[in-house]
């Protein structure tokens, strides 16, 4: 088994999170973290064992013995931070959003494609556990078309017109932050929308705290899809299909909900250590073991369709990034 090295770029609360399981795979070699306050990056290292420690990103990215790069910056920074560990040939694990527009995702995948070198988007559910279970009770149970998905992602943030969350500038909002995942699950289980409505409400500092947006497919499916950064909710995921419904919560690790022909069944299954941040990481490492410049999971395609469903949601809704539209 090849053992990687990996970076952080920024050192965040995402990263914290991330390195916490990064830190199990024992072929993951936990060796630099860059933030702009070395400082920051100096406590991050001592916190979880890194080697080195760099106070800028360019120093960081000048090391040839990084390997590999796990981006957690804000969201505008995504696409100039993803540019310059590529051309520097290094494997880039961005987080979500991959960036702020179809435009600059392209220009990434182009980027990787000019330098032969591996990008993918940290869409980490996609990997854990539930999600595979999900799919394969779909496969298993005779439970017809998928007619209707509901996903919602809700929690409620203390208003703060100086954080991230309520800066337009750095991508704030709710609708990057969180309500892609619920985007993200109609996209997996009924593919890109044919239509699109939202009804947004936005903050005193032009943020958007909520939206609410429904999806429709040219086969009769549809999508209800909400998310908010200013009220509480079950955030809780629904498929619902001709002959049955799954139901799994957003932050329930072990815990599936089937009802067909009258009957609920709960399915229990085995989540694995912690959140599951560890497992795109796995796969990551798989890909590099196999040369590839992209996953065959989370494909450029994939990320590709949920940027530009993102835009197209932000268009009907009206939310502006103005530096970057």
């Amino acid at each position: 088994m090849k053992t990687y090295n990996w970076a952080i770029l920024g050192c965040g609360n995402i990263a914290k999170k991330f390195t916490t399981e990064l830190k199990l795979l024992p072929n993951a070699n936990l060796y630099a973290t860059a933030s702009r306050s070395l400082e920051k990056a100096e406590n991050f290292a001592n916190e979880f064992g890194f080697k080195k420690a760099y106070g800028s990103y360019p120093e960081m990215i000048n090391d040839p013995n990084v390997d590999a790069v796990y981006i957690a910056t804000p969201h505008n920074f995504h696409f100039k931070h993803s540019i310059l560990c590529l051309t520097n040939k290094k494997a880039v694990l961005c987080e979500k959003p991959f960036a702020i527009n179809t435009k600059e995702v392209q220009q990434m995948i182009k980027v990787s494609k000019e330098n032969n070198t591996f990008l993918m988007e940290a869409f980490w559910v996609l990997f854990r556990p539930k999600l595979k279970k999900v799919q394969e009770i779909i496969a298993k149970e005779n439970l017809g078309k998928l007619k209707f998905v509901k996903s919602d992602f809700m929690f409620n943030a203390e208003f703060n017109p100086d954080g991230r969350l309520y800066n337009v500038d750095l991508g704030g909002g709710s609708l990057l932050d969180i309500g892609i995942y619920s985007i993200f699950t109609a996209l997996v289980f009924l593919g890109v929308p044919d239509d699109i409505m939202a009804l947004p409400h936005f903050s005193p500092t032009g943020s958007e705290e909520s939206i609410s947006m429904l999806f429709g497919y040219k086969n009769g499916a549809t999508a209800v899809l909400t998310s908010s950064i200013d009220s509480s909710y079950k955030n809780e995921s629904e498929l619902c299909f001709e002959n049955g419904i799954i139901k799994f919560d957003r932050f329930s690790k072990d815990k599936i909900i089937l009802i067909k022909d009258g009957n609920t069944k709960e399915i229990n299954f085995e989540p694995g250590p912690n959140m599951g941040y560890q497992y795109e990481a796995i796969h990551v490492m798989e890909c590099l073991d196999k040369k590839l410049i992209e996953s065959p999971i989370l494909s450029h395609k994939l990320s590709l369709d949920l940027i530009r469903t993102l835009d197209r949601v932000r268009n009907k809704a009206g939310i502006i990034f103005p530096n970057h539209d």
